[in-house]
């Protein structure tokens, strides 16, 4: 008995099932995405990557093709060099020793086999590197899934073969033998379509370098956040340095945390549920990591509505935007979920920036409310601030915004009553178009019939 052990490995098959059941595809696009950027970001030397201008990124270019059949990524970002192939970039995870590159965007190590592994069964890796000597070295790790997983016992090691050059440096993943998912998913243009939105926003501070992004021999263009200022309305910008908890602890570094907000569009005059407002959907907290975004227009718990002294999410606070930006030299000290499409909110970091985002917010939400008691006032002053991009916003504190005088008004009654759309509808197209909302046919009716029961008397 004293000669036995316990068995403590996993099996291949739960591993990769494991790595891939809670990522989606466009997930592992992004993180193969994510290491193509770091590629051309340490070519250029790992700057940092914030709302200044920086280093042009418009000789780097990634190009993406997906259909029913096939899935590639090629990038000209310099390549991978052979030992980093043979010590690093196949582990799963990244271990203790490991450095990390300065300011880039991977964290854990998994990013590229867990998305080989979620998209396909026939699965090669090529790259082309000229090291400092000037001496070039090709190579290719060619992964037959089904071979792969045939045998439990380690080491789990994947085979390095020569290859033929790649026209520039840089990396090549083709998979092929699609599962049926990503067939499905891939062949489909509403999929690529969304895609390109994705990478569009998520990419943007490194589209606007000049990073050249190809989905379908398709150029991506960056998205542009805009917010809006007048002498009344001034968006703010503020940086501070996150404070180290433990010196001592070589994973925990500082984080530089940029935050901006203000007023991106007017607040809606109406917050009924059936009143349709233009772009309701990009507004709210976005939160980037070394330059990408990894959570968008959030409206949830995990931007901080609906917690303690910070109250859910209204349309009253539609044309509200604010962007948090982390930047750290060390990647793990970023607030970030493995998936890199939200934050982790148990992090002491961003915990602190929540805190300062509170208070921007509660700002917004009080404007909002007073503006509902002067609303042409407030309109005025509005329709006076113009549009700026967040790149030309100055230091500032907080937010500042108008004060709006409160009007006296008659005390209003709230009607709420329910009948059969059709007849809604019918009473719609009576009043001049069918597409009116409901809560104007409601009050054109009540109108109407005080005008022809209490006007006449």
């Amino acid at each position: 008995m004293n000669n036995k052990t316990a068995k403590a490995y996993p099996t291949k098959t739960f591993f990769v099932t494991m790595i891939t059941r809670d990522i989606t595809f466009e997930d592992c696009i992004l993180d193969l995405i994510d290491n193509s950027v770091d590629g051309a970001s340490r070519s250029e030397g790992n700057p940092p990557i914030n709302l200044d201008d920086g280093d042009d990124l418009s000789k780097y270019r990634i190009s993406i093709v997906a259909s029913s059949d096939k899935f590639s990524i090629t990038d000209n970002c310099g390549g991978m060099t052979l030992n980093n192939a043979a010590d690093h970039a196949f582990s799963f995870g990244r271990r203790t020793s490991e450095a990390y590159d300065a300011y880039s965007i991977g964290v854990y190590g998994i990013g590229m086999k867990r998305a080989a592994f979620k998209l396909g069964r026939n699965i090669r890796v090529r790259s082309t590197f000229t090291d400092t000597d000037g001496s070039r070295t090709a190579f290719v790790v060619p992964i037959d899934v089904a071979e792969w997983l045939n045998n439990d016992d380690p080491p789990w090691d994947f085979d390095i073969d020569d290859a033929e050059d790649l026209d520039e440096n840089g990396v090549e993943v083709v998979v092929q033998e699609l599962t049926r998912e990503a067939q499905t998913a891939l062949g489909n243009p509403e999929f690529v379509e969304n895609l390109r939105r994705i990478i569009a926003r998520d990419y943007s501070l490194y589209l606007r370098r000049g990073l050249n992004i190809l989905v379908n021999d398709r150029a991506v263009d960056g998205i542009s956040i805009e917010l809006r200022k007048s002498d009344e309305f001034v968006p703010m910008r503020n940086h501070y340095e996150d404070e180290l908890e433990d010196e001592s602890d070589p994973e925990n570094k500082k984080v530089s945390v940029e935050i901006i907000a203000g007023m991106a569009a007017p607040p809606p005059e109406s917050t009924e549920p059936d009143d349709k407002i233009d772009g309701e959907k990009g507004f709210g907290w976005y939160v980037a990591c070394n330059g990408r975004i990894v959570l968008a227009a959030d409206k949830s718990a995990v931007s901080g509505w609906g917690t303690p002294n910070w109250p859910q999410w209204h349309r009253q606070y539609t044309g509200f935007i604010g962007i948090v930006l982390f930047t750290a030299s060390n990647a793990a000290a970023l607030p970030l979920t493995t998936t890199k499409r939200s934050v982790d909110v148990s992090s002491n970091t961003f915990i602190r920036a929540r805190l300062r985002m509170r208070d921007v917010s509660k700002r917004w939400i009080a404007y909002t409310n007073a503006r509902k008691y002067n609303l042409a006032n407030a309109k005025k002053k509005e329709d006076k601030a113009a549009v700026i991009s967040i790149q030309n916003v100055e230091n500032q504190p907080t937010i500042q915004l108008p004060m709006i005088p409160k009007q006296r008004i008659e005390r209003r009654a709230n009607v709420h009553y329910s009948v059969p759309v059709s007849k809604m509808k019918q009473l719609a197209k009576g009043f001049g178009s069918i597409q009116m909302p409901y809560r104007e046919v409601g009050l054109k009716s009540f109108e109407y019939a005080y005008e022809d029961l209490v006007e006449d008397e």
